[in-house]
């Protein structure tokens, strides 16, 4: 476990995060495309094209615009991570403008609302870096509870699932994530991301193992008696 979740944390940030910001700056910096030009499925530069909605959902984890548009965009179905402003006001057969870049409708626009896609490349490292983090650290987690009960397989102590492990590994869980988001909202460096989260895990760990060691005694005295 402790090799595989290392294994995942290697590739968040080796792969994963460094193509996410790639495609990122390409995405800024692409250009409108030249009028006059042939149009293509996929091109790197930005062509605005117009649709006509064939169908819409608003439904929580299933938010998309049915699209109709010339070839090579004849329909297409475009997901979107919110319902506003522009899909949740979309009706069948209402005519909107649609971005497209390499082969995806980025961005759709009706008058002077906008909405970007799900498809569309986000500036948003630290949410990616958070999932690395947690794998990381899930890693240490798994190797370190590991080397205990390799070294001490008779008397592990308090490294083992029940309540040490699981708790810790929840609280890796819920402060990766609660980390990741506010930095997102707060627009903070990604790199704050790892070294918070292995933080609070440390500071955890060392608190819930002196809880849990004091209540251990407890029970011991409480037996003795």
């Amino acid at each position: 476990m402790g090799l595989l979740s290392a294994l995942c944390s290697a590739g968040v940030f080796t792969a994963w995060l460094p193509g996410d910001r790639a495609l990122y700056a390409e995405f800024k910096a692409a250009r409108v495309c030249p009028e006059g030009t042939v149009m293509r499925r996929s091109e790197d530069c930005l062509r605005q094209i117009p649709f006509t909605v064939e169908a819409t959902s608003t439904r929580k984890k299933h938010m998309r615009a049915t699209l109709l548009g010339p070839r090579p965009w004849s329909r297409v179905v475009v997901p979107f991570g919110d319902p506003g402003p522009v899909l949740s006001e979309l009706r069948k057969g209402d005519r909107i403008t649609g971005t497209v870049w390499r082969g995806v409708v980025v961005e759709i626009a009706r008058g002077d609302d906008r909405q970007v896609s799900a498809d569309a490349p986000r500036d948003e490292p630290q949410m990616v870096a958070a999932a690395g983090t947690f794998a990381g650290l899930t890693a240490g987690l798994a190797l370190a509870f590991g080397g205990v009960r390799l070294v001490r397989p008779r008397d592990p102590g308090l490294f083992v699932w029940h309540p040490y492990g699981k708790a810790l590994l929840i609280a890796t869980m819920a402060g990766c994530s609660v980390v990741g988001l506010v930095t997102v909202w707060a627009g903070l460096p990604w790199l704050l991301v790892p070294t918070i989260c292995g933080t609070l895990l440390a500071v955890t760990a060392c608190f819930l193992h002196r809880d849990l060691r004091r209540r251990s005694a407890g029970q011991e005295g409480a037996d003795g008696a």
